[in-house]
């Protein structure tokens, strides 16, 4: 048996370390370790006398900035958070107010701004008032609202849907998309609204005189109108029943699932059955319009792509 004596640096001065060296070179390394370790524990008592006598170590870690020295980025993140949380709060006092109620639970607001939005539009459309010369902000915010519009629709529709069911439980990817939806469909809405105002404003006076323009114009009028009609009337009904539904899972157990459909005992379940069969109802209703509405952007895009000189 062999017994190996690790020494301190009590045992050996610093001085002798070079005599004591030679004789012992195999106890080198656990010197060190041993010195290493007294050290630390040296450290560690100032430390402990430091906060006990009310002095703020050298090395300590700024805790309001997470323990480590911010850079351009966190403290842009920061401040993104704190607009963030602005209108988050503005959004729930706005939940939390009557005019809320009233947008929410009636339908007579989303029959008034639909009435608008074609009032607009046929008043646009029936000016005669032509503008031949159009000024390159309007080029701009046309080309930017269409392709921004055309992008989501992609995004959304091919990409985003599709790697989240396959990569979230299906209570996870159903929570997502209550947040997602509403907005997507607003925003597609304003986009569309917008692409639509610029594009009579470049074929004013030529409407009625062109097949072509005219088509176009339907075709955008009618991307408008349908995901206009899906954001004011079908999307609160879907995230209704949406809400039913993984309330029912959840108390049954099920719905964990990632990338495939699994009922369990809740398919002998009349009253799940029925709220299961309206939603998907709904919810392939409001995947056809949203395809039409691709299908418009399309026939747009094959329109610029015939317009578009880069000669």
């Amino acid at each position: 048996m062999c017994i190996r004596k690790v020494y301190s640096e009590s045992d050996v001065s610093n001085e002798s370390f070079e005599e004591f060296e030679p004789r012992f070179p195999s106890y080198r390394f656990e010197f060190e370790v041993a010195k290493s370790v007294d050290t630390s524990n040296k450290n560690a008592d100032v430390d402990d006398q430091d906060i006990r006598e009310g002095v703020e170590p050298d090395n300590a870690l700024n805790k309001e900035s997470g323990g480590y020295d911010q850079d351009i980025l966190s403290i842009s993140t920061k401040y993104i958070q704190d607009l963030f949380q602005f209108f988050k709060k503005i959004n729930q006092m706005f939940i939390q107010s009557y005019v809320y109620k009233i947008l929410l639970y009636k339908t007579q607001p989303a029959h008034l701004i639909t009435t608008l939005f074609v009032i607009i539009a046929a008043y646009i459309m029936m000016s005669e008032k032509a503008h031949p010369k159009t000024s390159p902000i309007w080029n701009l915010v046309y080309l930017g609202t269409f392709s921004a519009h055309f992008g989501a629709q992609i995004w959304m529709t091919f990409i985003s849907g599709l790697a989240l069911f396959f990569s979230l439980s299906r209570h996870t990817f159903g929570s997502v998309q209550q947040v997602l939806f509403p907005k997507y469909f607003y925003f597609n809405s304003i986009l569309s609204f917008i692409t639509f105002v610029a594009f009579i404003k470049f074929n004013n006076g030529t409407i009625m005189r062109s097949w072509e323009v005219l088509i176009q114009a339907t075709s955008i009028t009618l991307c408008l109108l349908v995901e206009l009609t899906v954001g004011l009337y079908l999307t609160s009904p879907l995230l209704g029943l949406l809400r039913i539904k993984i309330g029912m899972e959840k108390e049954a157990g099920v719905g964990l699932e990632v990338g495939r459909y699994e009922l369990g005992a809740l398919k002998d379940c009349p009253h799940y059955m029925k709220i299961h069969k309206k939603f998907r109802k709904v919810h392939m209703t409001i995947a056809i319009l949203n395809l039409i509405a691709m299908a418009c952007n399309t026939l747009h895009l094959y329109y610029l792509s015939q317009k578009i000189c880069f000669c």
